[in-house]
């Protein structure tokens, strides 16, 4: 087992958690101009290695460890083989649970100077603070995980991969309104501030879009609906149904019921984009009903590069690769490439179509308020619509 207490890692090292300590720093031997990303990502090696530096955990891992490790393993990955090619990069990872490399004293130290861009997996409290700091050095900050703009505004600097909810709520009445036009939509939902923010994000889209609206009917339903309960609401040739809220519960219980009604009542489900990760639309009692989400990072996973990180977990970690780690690989790809083609005019360039990766992006100026010429941030604006039934992939839009 190697030991480090604070990473600082560039390119070339070895990859993994229980290889993180004493790993050097390696510079490339190379004449062309060199260019420097800072990556943070909660790697908790302060909470993983107590006093004297022993692993805490015996044979154990925990599960908080995991979504920052899985972005680092990705990242490693794709600084592997960006240095095999002689990339002129140098690529530094912060612990953000680490006391040593908060964003704000890493961003103090000398080694911080001349970084051209930053990629962050963050959590809501930290997308200012890199934001800011981002917006002082006038370079790019990569928001990758976290669909929140953190109260962030007039900040050309912060650039949101996944995508927020209102972006989301955009997408999905117009793929509705260009799909279904014709059928009616109904919005089901519970109480709740969250579910109130999806019905004011929903009542934009359609005010700005008056002359093609979908005529949304609105409904709220208490804790113990059923089926029988929702017949009312439907129509016996189609009906589409909007679940507007990000509760998993509420989620299952909506499905649930609509499924029990499918043959007399035939409905098509639209989710929220966290509805991914629910195994239960797998069973047996969901067997039948269609249901579609959006999510930004559809990866199929078929081409030769998903392929070979597949077969790496495979052969060297008996494991599979999460989601994280393709996103972490696609982060370094796409935007260490750019970086080497734009060099410091890489913010002016951040939404150009290169470097594909595993998924496309469209990162597009937002402007929060529409009588001003303020732009706000960046966000990636492309949404992929994946059509799930009996728990497999049947279509992707």
């Amino acid at each position: 087992m190697f030991r480090m207490k604070n990473i600082c890692i560039s390119l070339g090292c070895t990859l993994f958690l229980l290889a993180l300590h004493g790993i050097s720093t390696a510079q490339l031997n190379s004449q062309l101009p060199r260019y420097k990303i800072a990556v943070f990502a909660p790697l908790y090696l302060d909470s993983a290695f107590d006093v004297n530096e022993e692993y805490r955990y015996s044979k154990s891992f925990p599960k908080f460890f995991s979504p920052g490790l899985e972005f680092y393993e990705g990242v490693q990955l794709a600084a592997d083989s960006l240095n095999k090619v002689g990339a002129p990069l140098d690529i530094q990872i912060y612990d953000t649970r680490s006391a040593m490399s908060s964003p704000e004293s890493v961003s103090q130290k000398p080694e911080f100077n001349n970084v051209q861009l930053i990629i962050g997996h963050v959590t809501n409290s930290e997308i200012r603070v890199l934001a800011d700091i981002a917006r002082k050095k006038n370079i790019p900050f990569i928001n990758a995980n976290i669909p929140n703009d953190g109260g962030v505004t007039n900040n050309p600097s912060l650039v949101i991969l996944n995508s927020t909810l209102r972006t989301h709520c955009q997408a999905i009445y117009k793929f509705l309104q260009k799909n279904y036009g014709n059928s009616p939509v109904i919005v089901f939902r519970k109480k709740g501030v969250q579910e109130d923010i999806l019905k004011n994000y929903f009542t934009e889209v359609e005010r700005s879009l008056p002359s093609a609206s979908l005529k949304l009917r609105y409904v709220t339903l208490n804790n113990d609906f059923t089926g029988a309960q929702l017949k009312s609401y439907l129509d016996s040739s189609l009906t589409i149904c909007i679940a507007s809220s990000l509760d998993e519960k509420f989620a299952t219980q909506l499905c649930l019921a609509l499924a029990s009604i499918k043959e007399e009542y035939p409905t098509k489900v639209m989710g929220m984009p966290t509805w991914d990760g629910i195994k239960d639309f797998s069973k047996k009692e969901y067997k039948g009903l269609e249901i579609f989400y959006s999510t930004p990072f559809y990866n199929a996973k078929t081409d030769k590069v998903s392929s070979g990180i597949n077969n790496y977990f495979k052969t060297y970690l008996y494991s599979r690769p999460s989601d994280m780690v393709f996103r972490g690989y696609e982060c370094i790809m796409r935007f260490g490439k750019l970086l080497m083609e734009k060099g410091a005019n890489i913010g002016s360039s951040i939404g150009e179509k290169k470097y594909r990766t595993f998924t496309d992006f469209d990162i597009q100026p937002v402007f929060l308020n529409k009588q001003s010429p303020t732009l706000d941030y960046f966000e990636n604006k492309k949404l992929y619509f994946v059509k799930l039934q009996d728990g497999v992939v049947k279509a992707v839009y």
